[in-house]
This record gives structure tokens, C-alpha cells and sequence, in this order.
């Protein structure tokens, strides 16, 4: 046991040293590019004109992009403000221009993928008969991820992330032909060794394993021996966009899913990573509470598409899947099921903000309440509008996030929309016992969704997320449920953020103005 201890701290040590030379790496790169620039600005009038031109062209352009007003106008203060220094960040970072290829390769996939995908109107239309705005929300989903609604499949919901990882390690055990697993973080401790034992006997029985990981969400617990240590075991295992030395663009843009899938017929998704904290085995940040949602039926056609999806565009060194096929077999619909579900995924490389545009629909189709949970809360000005404007209606607005934090930097940012919220009407909770890292809706008793989509920019706006919507269904109530009770062990901060002084004011504004470029 002492060996094995010591074996993972060197894994983490490793993986950390990995990161800060990564780090320092795009930093001298960065600084090098900065100081060619004020150089020829200094040598050449014509550069620094040339910079000074180029700065305005860059504003008009931010201005008239299709980003929010959040979005731009960091860039555009910067820009004007010191010219140089905005003019090569934004080029180096801010256009992301080197996303281009791997956006082809997305395209590529997605179009072999989603033909296996039907449309789901005839669910839709049941819908429509039970509630036309959930519904209508289904509809856009549709519209902007592709993904279809079911009305032929079971769904659980856990209100404990323990909970549901035994549920999960149950559905592991049945595996026959394959397991797909995709997770922003894994630890490569006790949680994930019960995990791995389970896939070991697994593939010994002939099943074929797969495991997929975002290199920058393990990097703290695992190295980079942890893929070679899962082949010699027989699992098939990749990492998204390593963090390496050089201005990778796409860099910014994480694998943020959380996905498991047994044989195409049970999966399982929710705000949960693979480590020890998200089961309460350590307690980093006082007590963590997460939740997820288990699938069976159809639906799970959606979860093996997003899974694959990753898995086969991540890198054309890779050898991709030829036959879609065999991963996604004809799966009956479950008997006596009500309700309606809808996984689906969100991705970068589109103009589309799946994850954001659910979450407003929510309150725009709320007429009695709308609560949410958010481990971070970053708002675009859109999304705060439609908060407070449903608060206005007279809609019951509340949002519940960590009494304890786990980035502090993040917590003072948002704890800085509080008063933009509130002034409108929404109610601020704070969970006491520790960290809530849960990513939900609820709403009317009638729609709710949970999966991986924080409300931040980074969730919303750069990572690959995923999440589910389910509505007219018992787990819709057992959300509820645990909202109520949740917010039972919460300190209401509404009037404490009602009237900040001016000291406050001003240190919010100046958060606020670049949360967006964290």
C-alpha cells in the first residue's frame, strides 16, 4: 500500500511540473513575440502606425462579431488601452484561429455520426401535447446540437455522486461487449481503482474497454504513464489536447464531458469526475456534494455519438472507427416508461451555445420557479437579463452555489453578479456544509436537466460539455426534491448582497470586466 502511495504522489508530482513547464514554455513564448513587436515599434514609425491601425480594424472587428457584449469588450479595453499588447494577445489568443483544423475534423466526424441519429418527432410531438414550452425547448436543442428527444427510455436520478458511482460500478459488472468512459478528471486513486478492477475483469472476459481523459483536468492527479499503465490491462485509452510547451490555441478549448456507456444500452452522466473528492473519500473543501442521471433504452444512442464524437476527432494520429455500427446496436425501447429525455452535447466549434441558450430557455419558460445550481457562476449579460427579467414576471428565481470554495479567485468573481441578480429579484443561496459542484436546472415541476455545463464562460462559451434534459418524468420531482432539501442546509445571502457599499461596487466591476478572459 505504501508503495502504491508513493508511486501516485510521484504520478501527480510529475504531471505538475509537466504543467508549470508547459506553462512557462507559452509564457517566454508570449513575452519573446511581445518584445519582436515594441521593438519594431520603437526602430520603425511605420510599425508602430501599422499597430496603431491594426488595434482600431481589431475593435470594429470585436464590435461586430457574433460573441455577447462580454465577450468583447475586455478585448476592445484592452486593445485601446495598450494597443501593442492587446493587438498580440488577441491575434496569439483571442482569434483561436488555429482551431480551424481541428473544427474540419469535427465537421468530418460529426457528419459520419449523426446519420445514425433519428429526428424524434414523433416525441416532440407527444410533447407537445403534454407542454408546449418544454417542448419548444426540446425543439432547439435539436435545432442546435442535433441530438433527438426519446420518450422510450428509463432515466434515475442520484442525488449523491456515491450513489451513483455504485450504480455505475453495477452496470460495469454486466458489461458484455463494450464500455466507453469519458471524463474531464481522473484520479488514479481508491474511487478510480475500484473502477479499473471492474474493467479489468471485463476485458478478460472479452469486452472491449475504452477510456478517455482532458489532460489538463487530470494533469494534477495522473501522468502521462497512466495510458501505457491501462493498455498493458487491455483498456484502450487516449487524452485530449495535452498540455504542452507552445501557443496552442486550441489549448483553451477543454474536454469538460462526463460520459459512461455499457454496451450501448445503459449510461450513465452528471457533474461528477472520477477522483476521490467527488465521493467524499477526501474532503478538500468540506463536504462535496454532486449529482448524475442513469439512462436505459434508446436515449443512450446519444451518449455513445458525444462519446464517440471525442474519441475519434481528438487526433488524426489515431486510428479512428470505420464502422460506427457495431457501437451503436438497435436497443428496444424500455417498457412502461414515462416521461420524456433528451441527452445531448455542446462544442466550440460551432456559433452555437447549446449549454447557455438551455439554461435562459429554462427561465424564460418558468411561470412558477426556476432554480439552478452552479459551482461557478460567470453570466454573460443575456443570461443575467433573463434571470432577473423572470423574477420580474413574478417567478420564483433561485441559485445555489459553494458556501466552501475551491478557487478563490473564481468565488470573489462570483460572488461580484450577485447584486446584478438580486437587485432584479433572484435569490442567492450558499451551500454551508462545502463544495456544490452540481450543474442543474428545475423548473415547474416539469422540466429539469443536469450534466456537466457550469454557468461560466468556460463552460459555456470554450469546453466540450454535455447534459440531459428530461421532462413530464418522476426524476423532474426527485430533482425537486433534492433542491429543497439542499437548499435546507444553505444560508440565504439575498439581503447581503442587496445594497454593497462602494468599495465593493468598485471591486466587482473590475472582476466582472475581465472574468470573461480567465
Amino acid at each position: 500500500m505504501e508503495e502504491k502511495t508513493l508511486e501516485q504522489s510521484a504520478d501527480v508530482k510529475n504531471g505538475v511540473k509537466r504543467m508549470v513547464f508547459a506553462g512557462i514554455a507559452i509564457l517566454l513564448e508570449l513575452a519573446l513575440v511581445l518584445l519582436i513587436i515594441l521593438r519594431f515599434n520603437e526602430s520603425a514609425e511605420w510599425v508602430a502606425i501599422g499597430t496603431r491601425i491594426m488595434g482600431t480594424l481589431l475593435v470594429l472587428l470585436i464590435y461586430n462579431s457574433n460573441q455577447t457584449s462580454a465577450m468583447k469588450m475586455p478585448w476592445i479595453i484592452l486593445i485601446m488601452l495598450a494597443p501593442v499588447l492587446g493587438v498580440a494577445l488577441y491575434l496569439m489568443m483571442g482569434l483561436n484561429g488555429s482551431t480551424w483544423k481541428m473544427r474540419l475534423r469535427y465537421e468530418a466526424v460529426d457528419k459520419a455520426l449523426f446519420r445514425h441519429l433519428g429526428d424524434g418527432e414523433e416525441a416532440l410531438a407527444r410533447l407537445d401535447a403534454v407542454d408546449r414550452r418544454a417542448a419548444n425547448i426540446a425543439r432547439y436543442v435539436r435545432h442546435g446540437s442535433g441530438y433527438p428527444l426519446y420518450d422510450d427510455t428509463a432515466i434515475t436520478y442520484y442525488d449523491d455522486a456515491s450513489t451513483g458511482l455504485e450504480a455505475q460500478k453495477e452496470a460495469l459488472r454486466k458489461a458484455e461487449k463494450f464500455i466507453f468512459m469519458e471524463y474531464h478528471a481522473i484520479e488514479d486513486a481508491e474511487s478510480w481503482h475500484g473502477i479499473q478492477k471492474i474493467l479489468e475483469e471485463r476485458v478478460a472476459a472479452g469486452v472491449r474497454v475504452r477510456v478517455f481523459y482532458d489532460d489538463m483536468g487530470s494533469i494534477g492527479f495522473i501522468n502521462t504513464d497512466f495510458v501505457k499503465r491501462l493498455e498493458a490491462k487491455g483498456i484502450q485509452a487516449r487524452v485530449f489536447n495535452p498540455m504542452a510547451p507552445g501557443l496552442n490555441l486550441f489549448l483553451n478549448n477543454r474536454d469538460h464531458r462526463k460520459i459512461t456507456v455499457v454496451d450501448g444500452k445503459v449510461g450513465f452522466t452528471g457533474g461528477y469526475n472520477l477522483a476521490n473528492e467527488y465521493f467524499n473519500v477526501t474532503h478538500p473543501f468540506g463536504r462535496w456534494k454532486d449529482t448524475g442521471v442513469r439512462l436505459e433504452g434508446p436515449a443512450v444512442r446519444s451518449l455513445t455519438v458525444a462519446f464517440l464524437e471525442m474519441w475519434n476527432a481528438v487526433s488524426d494520429k489515431d486510428v479512428d472507427d470505420h464502422n460506427f455500427d457495431r457501437w451503436l446496436p438497435k436497443v428496444s425501447p424500455v417498457p412502461d416508461t414515462t416521461g420524456f429525455v433528451m441527452p445531448y452535447a455542446d462544442t466550440p466549434m460551432d456559433q452555437e451555445q447549446v449549454g447557455e441558450d438551455v439554461y435562459i430557455s429554462v427561465a424564460e419558460y418558468a411561470k412558477e420557479y426556476a432554480w439552478y445550481i452552479t459551482p461557478y457562476l460567470i453570466l454573460t449579460d443575456e443570461m443575467v437579463h433573463a434571470l432577473g427579467l423572470a423574477a420580474k414576471r413574478g417567478v420564483d428565481v433561485r441559485i445555489i452555489t459553494p458556501g466552501i470554495p475551491d478557487k478563490k479567485l473564481v468565488y470573489s468573481i462570483t460572488r461580484s453578479y450577485y447584486h446584478s441578480l438580486v437587485r432584479n429579484g433572484v435569490r442567492i443561496f450558499e451551500y454551508t456544509p462545502g463544495f456544490c459542484h452540481c450543474k442543474m436546472c428545475v423548473s415547474d415541476d416539469m422540466v429539469a436537466t443536469c450534466g456537466t455545463i457550469n454557468l461560466d464562460y468556460r463552460s459555456l462559451y470554450h469546453h466540450f460539455e454535455n447534459g440531459c434534459l428530461y421532462c413530464a418524468c418522476k426524476a423532474v420531482m426527485d430533482t425537486k426534491a433534492d433542491f429543497e432539501a439542499t437548499m435546507a442546509e444553505c444560508r440565504e445571502v439575498t439581503s447581503d448582497y442587496a445594497n454593497p457599499g462602494a468599495g465593493m461596487r468598485l471591486a466587482q466591476l473590475v472582476l466582472r470586466l475581465f472574468a470573461p478572459l480567465l
